[in-house]
């Protein structure tokens, strides 16, 4: 079996409280876009097992979640052992939700080929047992995540035509250290509101609520920012915690400037 799981954006990000449980209650645009992982598994004789490759990543390890997500749908369907291959592209530490489309693809294509027969709120409920982001990915289309992240509502929204650019410097942000320097408020406007406007007017109200301590942590990726927009981007703006940045264009943007960072490029 094999699958090409997608990264996500987020079109907006609001912090809009801190909950009982630790956790930080969010309102946010997830948007799948084509910058992709490579995920094969095949059945095995022996015990399952998994390898990742790729920049980021190397060897074997059980604590990926792509393996979790075996185990998960493994204990409640005594599935047969299998290998696997992962092969990393999208960015670790970069805010693109990379493992959490992972995890999530492996529970569909687990799901599609035993004949599970699991419909897709059953299918997030699962992928919500490994992390906030990955239930997205389930449906892997424009929705409105609140909450954890894990309450999605649908959204259309249609970006087709538009240039994506993304940036990625060498260095990650920890998450727990972007939300520690963040104040949750309720947002001026409605993230709905905002996100049905044209892109064009996005730059002054459509906001990341963790760019103001990230940046203040990380000036490149401030830098990174401004000089998108130096460069002609509609909108510009950090995905989910960092560290990689995103533009909008109507055309393509000239990218020697970032020729020593991480880079994708297309079109929408």
């Amino acid at each position: 079996m094999l699958t090409f799981p997608n990264a996500k954006i987020n079109l907006g990000l609001h912090i809009t409280a801190k909950r009982p449980d630790g956790y930080h209650e969010i309102e946010s645009c997830l948007f799948p876009v084509p910058w992709k992982d490579v995920l094969e598994w095949v059945e095995s004789d022996k015990k399952a097992d998994i390898t990742v490759t790729g920049a980021d990543f190397g060897g074997n390890t059980k604590e990926n979640l792509v393996f979790k997500a075996y185990k998960l749908l493994q204990k409640d369907f005594q599935l047969p052992p299998i290998t696997i291959h992962l092969h990393k592209i999208i960015p670790s530490g970069a805010g693109l939700g990379g493992g959490s489309a992972d995890a999530a693809f492996m529970l569909n294509s687990l799901n599609s080929y035993f004949d599970l027969y699991l419909d897709e709120e059953l299918m997030e409920d699962y992928a919500a047992q490994l992390g906030s982001d990955c239930p997205f990915f389930i449906k892997n289309e424009p929705q409105i995540a609140t909450g954890r992240g894990e309450i999605l509502t649908p959204i259309d929204i249609d970006l087709k035509g538009w240039y994506l650019t993304l940036v990625k410097p060498e260095f990650s942000v920890p998450t727990a250290k972007a939300y520690a320097g963040v104040q949750p408020q309720q947002p001026e406007h409605s993230l709905v509101e905002i996100i049905r406007q044209p892109v064009t007017s996005w730059k002054e109200i459509l906001k990341n609520d963790f760019e103001e301590s990230v940046f203040a942590q990380y000036p490149e990726i401030r830098r990174i920012k401004e000089q998108l927009y130096e460069l002609g981007a509609a909108y510009a703006s950090m995905s989910g915690s960092g560290s990689s940045v995103f533009a909008l264009s109507e055309k393509p943007l000239p990218l020697d400037k970032f020729r020593t960072y991480k880079i994708f490029s297309a079109q929408l």
